[in-house]
């Protein structure tokens, strides 16, 4: 049978494990730097794939358990649900090039909440489909009005490049976007909104899901976002950009 390379290529398989806990990277973005920094050649290295196997096959001293992302990741078929309210354009009618991610400005859009209590803070999260540039916003609360709020600060600060950086924004069905479709009277963004209930689907808008995971390391469900400071929350911001 095929001989395993976990033997031969020690010094990678070090790398990976030093990296995934002392800097928090994945084992994708592990993998991926080592060649584009120059530290290993590809016949050094094997895909995050294997990398993956290795895991399950209990060669690693990283285990499942430390990684959430795939612990959480659900494998059944998501179904679209009919007849649920709809909020504005649906996100089967945004153009097929955008899947590509060949064009900068369009954005991927979500919530992230803490405690869930009223008095609570909350962040409002974007993340551009080519570039993946990701933003956090601390807003007041969950609502539309302070969502929307978020929204014309921004306009504000990109000014006359807002049309240019912002061409469309995908989000989900919650109440707490009803109002973003607004942006349109007032600018040239066009918002789309996803199935559903099936909104962490790749399909839809799964790469402001995926940063929205990482926050979760540094501030998990349940913990209240008032405790984080300004501060706190740029340096998570920028570690999410680092990648």
């Amino acid at each position: 049978g095929r001989k395993s390379a976990f033997l031969k290529k020690a010094g990678f398989i070090n790398y990976v494990i030093k990296h995934f806990f002392e800097d928090g990277r994945s084992l994708d973005v592990c993998a991926n730097r080592s060649l584009a920094t120059g530290e290993f050649l590809h016949y050094q290295t094997v895909c995050p794939r294997t990398l993956y196997n290795y895991v399950d096959q209990g060669l690693m001293t990283i285990k499942n358990y430390d990684l959430p992302e795939k612990l959480k990741r659900n494998t059944k078929l998501h179904h679209v649900r009919q007849n649920k309210k709809k909020l504005g354009r649906s996100i089967e009618e945004r153009p097929k090039e955008i899947e590509q991610r060949s064009e900068f400005g369009h954005w991927e859009c979500d919530l992230v909440l803490g405690h869930k209590t009223k008095d609570d803070q909350v962040l409002l999260t974007l993340s551009e489909r080519m570039s993946r540039e990701f933003l956090i916003i601390r807003i007041p609360d969950k609502t539309s009005a302070s969502v929307m709020q978020a929204f014309q600060m921004l306009q504000k600060q990109y000014s006359e490049h807002w049309n240019d950086i912002f061409k469309t924004i995908t989000t989900n069905n919650g109440s707490e976007f009803a109002d973003l479709a607004n942006l349109e009277q007032v600018s040239k963004t066009l918002i789309y909104y996803a199935h559903p209930y099936t909104s962490c689907d790749t399909c839809d808008k799964g790469t402001v899901e995926r940063y929205n995971g990482l926050i979760r390391r540094f501030i998990p469900k349940g913990d209240c976002i008032n405790n984080y400071s300004l501060q706190q929350i740029i340096d998570i911001e920028t570690w999410c950009n680092s990648l």
